[in-house]
């Protein structure tokens, strides 16, 4: 296969050449997978390029592209972006992968790579993508890596997998890695400033190649590693940084009723000291990436992961001791949470995002219907009928005070819920997963934090009373 556009691997133009090429639309760049970070960096190499195909196979995620519509919402500056670069031609969308991949010298691989059941990396997207782009991969072209892989990806898949359908040999196009280090919210800003970008080739060309790039796309530093295996761990090294990190947090939460304190207050304490830096604790962790990432690695060796797997059991075990915390919060107010209408106040896996991946939310009301209360939830960026296939009755949030509700449960705390005039309801109890309430006028209970405004120093009185027992007992404490 060949194109009438000469590719930048391998090219013995220089690289002030390549780049003047680059910038003036020579060079037509493919993006496979417009999501909610697929679009932000589609657009982000049209304003540098010029010339970008973007892939999906909505028709409809298509039809907006062309039409100069943003559909991933909350997204600042994207709308306009996508606007102005459909505009003035530089960005268009198919849904034909193959023709995108005929027309283009430069290949970005942007879909989902979830986990199957048995929590191994499912690549079924990606190697969809693959292969169109061999049956338009061309001397010359360069391959990019941008969503999150197993380590060694690149190396043993994409090249051999390329090599065998397209009929090209190893060499004669290059493959690089360079992770998306981009979070909702702030796509725009994290593609092109926020961060280094990390690239890293299956060869010193592609790495090369990579660098060049992507020193049109970010005005941070462009960092190249060994290899593309290299970069792909960063990425997964991110992850399980923080997955463990947050673990840390909420082991230590959990502590917080036998130890007698603040534990919210005490890890903001110990981060002003300039080693530590505990994240914060809440009713679990979510979506696509962090909760996923361990296991990209652990499937992928035969070493033992204790700490990784852990980590994992701690952040899975968080919404169930969400709603038990509830449940012992109404005891404590003489109240039973069988019977109780319990209301869930945020369903996806965090603030302002459509996405419910491995939302906390699913556990939280999980766990609750098991205890036999009647579940409600509110979510601003949800459909009824997603927020029911949780188990969960939906209620807007202006209909929530009309509802005879006992208990409220902050999982994710949506910039809508601040405006909720807590006034409106009778005597609730209610646990804070992610400390954003304060004093409410009613019984709060904050994840690490402890009992908040009514009630809190009856609470913390009680408890450090029982840890003064347990302290003077002749077994020194409680083995609990």
């Amino acid at each position: 296969m060949s194109h009438e556009h000469p590719g930048l691997y391998g090219s013995d133009r220089s690289p002030d050449e390549q780049t003047r090429a680059l910038r003036a639309g020579e060079v037509p760049v493919a993006v496979y997978g417009l999501g909610k970070m697929g679009l932000p960096l589609a657009a982000v190499y049209a304003r540098a390029t010029g010339n970008v195909t973007g892939v999906d196979i909505s028709e409809d995620v298509v039809r907006g592209v062309n039409d100069g519509e943003c559909h991933v919402a909350k997204e600042p500056g994207l709308p306009e972006l996508v606007a102005e670069q459909a505009e003035r031609g530089a960005l268009r969308a198919t849904t034909d992968g193959v023709a995108a991949a005929e027309g283009a010298a430069i290949h970005v691989i942007i879909v989902p790579t979830p986990l199957t059941d048995d929590r191994e990396p499912d690549l079924a997207a990606f190697e969809a993508v693959l292969d169109s782009i061999a049956q338009g991969l061309a001397p010359g072209d360069l391959v990019v890596v941008e969503c999150t892989v197993p380590p060694g990806t690149s190396s043993d898949l994409v090249i051999p997998y390329l090599a065998d359908r397209s009929g090209l040999a190893a060499g004669e196009f290059g493959v690089a890695f360079c992770p998306e280090r981009t979070s909702s919210g702030r796509a725009l800003r994290d593609i092109t400033e926020s961060h280094p970008k990390i690239v890293g080739g299956v060869d010193a060309e592609s790495t090369r190649v990579a660098a060049l790039v992507y020193g049109e796309i970010t005005s941070n530093e462009v960092i190249p590693v060994r290899d593309a295996t290299t970069a792909e761990a960063v990425k997964l090294f991110e992850g399980v940084y923080r997955d463990v990190n947050i673990a840390l947090a909420n082991e230590l939460a959990r502590l917080r009723d036998d130890l007698g304190i603040d534990v919210t207050e005490a890890i903001d304490a110990a981060n002003t000291q300039p080693y530590c830096d505990i994240h914060a604790p809440g009713p679990g962790v979510g979506g696509h990436c962090i909760p996923w990432y361990p296991y990209f690695i652990t499937s992928r060796v035969a070493a033992e992961t204790p700490l990784l797997l852990t980590a994992r059991e701690v952040n899975d075990s968080m919404p169930a001791f969400t709603a038990d915390k509830l449940r012992d919060e109404l005891a404590a107010a003489g109240r039973d949470i069988e019977g109780a209408t319990v209301a869930i106040l945020g369903v996806t896996y965090r603030p302002g995002v459509a996405e419910t991946r491995a939302t906390p939310a699913a556990g939280v009301i999980d766990r609750l219907n098991e205890l036999g209360a009647t579940v409600l939830a509110v979510d601003p960026m949800l459909s009824d009928e997603v927020v029911a296939s949780f188990g969960a009755t939906p209620v807007s949030l202006a209909d929530l005070p009309a509802r005879a509700i006992d208990a409220a449960v902050v999982v994710t705390p949506h910039e809508e819920f601040d405006g909720i005039d807590w006034t409106a309801f009778d005597d609730l109890v209610v646990v804070d997963g992610r400390g954003t309430l304060g004093d409410i006028g009613h019984r709060v209970y904050e994840i690490g934090g402890g009992p908040r405004g009514e009630s809190s120093a009856d609470a913390d009185s009680e408890t450090v009373a029982e840890v003064a027992v347990e302290a003077d007992s002749p077994h020194g404490g409680s083995s609990r």
